[in-house]
């Protein structure tokens, strides 16, 4: 990853340690403590801070309370399996290593983590920073613009990639900001939204470059063919608007006053030394050691 200028990272904190958990083997302390899951997310960090040398960093978190999305859609991520036990004690551990890294959280009740990161990309954008927001949840796209970046992530042992807005153009055949309208259509198994039957990737992409948006599809609803496509359509008017509001981020969610990031100082990184110590990451004090500050 290769940024034109400093960035400030906007961790999707579970998703980033979600996704360690499952990439990486099981890992125990002398004391019998599980590690993968800090492990790979620490990692992740430091990976981060040695190539993008960033000005600062912020995390946000998933609130412990339903989300407007849950109250509009009770199949909203309804079939998610419960956290494997490894899994809930390591996220249990997981505020005092945030802590340790000295960067600010934040949640915003009633509100997805993504809604706050859209938020943060949004503000910090506006006073001239270059938001890069890091998150294994494709959903984060919409915050692809302007100096505005989003790296997602790779399940395997791949780098991931970064995109701005050609690359979210190359990849989905429509804007960022269109990626909702685009989602309704084609559907999203991950959030549990149906989508249109026969509508997948590249039929959605075409619709929104036609249309420009589920809404004017719905109003231009007498053009769109073939026939059996616009019935499919029809049927699902009432849904398809809830389906794309419920895949629109809300970058208006709450965010207290600045500061929304710091910096990772020679403080932090004592802090993290002593972190690492704790946890028996012998591998990562190496890699700490040659982080810049």
């Amino acid at each position: 990853m290769i940024a034109v200028a400093p960035p400030v990272l906007l961790l999707d904190a579970f998703s980033l340690f979600y996704r360690a958990f499952f990439a990486l083997p099981p890992m125990v302390t002398s004391q019998g403590q599980p590690t993968s899951a800090l492990y790979g997310f620490s990692s992740l960090l430091l990976k981060l801070l040695r190539e993008e040398r960033p000005r600062g960093a912020a995390v946000a978190l998933d609130a412990p309370t339903a989300t407007f999305r849950h109250q509009e859609f009770s199949g909203y991520k309804a079939n998610r399996p419960r956290a494997p036990t490894s899994l809930q004690r390591q996220l249990a551990a997981l505020p005092a290593l945030l802590q340790a890294f000295g960067f600010p959280t934040f949640t915003a009740p009633g509100f997805e983590a993504d809604d706050v990161l859209a938020a943060l990309s949004r503000v910090l954008s506006a006073a001239g920073e270059a938001p890069l927001v890091v998150s294994g949840d494709l959903d984060l796209l919409q915050c692809v613009g302007g100096a505005a970046r989003v790296h997602i992530v790779s399940r395997g042992a791949g780098a991931g990639r970064t995109y701005d807005e050609a690359a979210v153009w190359s990849r989905f055949g429509v804007a960022p900001a269109e990626l909702p309208d685009w989602k309704a259509l084609a559907g999203d198994v991950t959030d549990e939204i149906p989508g249109v039957p026969g509508v997948g990737a590249q039929r959605a992409a075409a619709l929104v470059r036609q249309f420009g948006s589920v809404a004017n599809l719905l109003a231009r609803l007498d053009e769109v063919t073939p026939e059996p496509l616009r019935l499919a359509i029809a049927a699902r008017r009432e849904a398809l608007t809830l389906w794309r509001n419920l895949a629109a981020l809300r970058a208006d969610s709450p965010l207290p006053p600045a500061p929304w990031f710091a910096p990772f100082d020679a403080a932090a990184r004592d802090r993290v030394q002593r972190a690492f110590e704790a946890l028996e990451f012998k591998s990562l004090l190496v890699r700490l050691d040659k982080i810049a500050v």
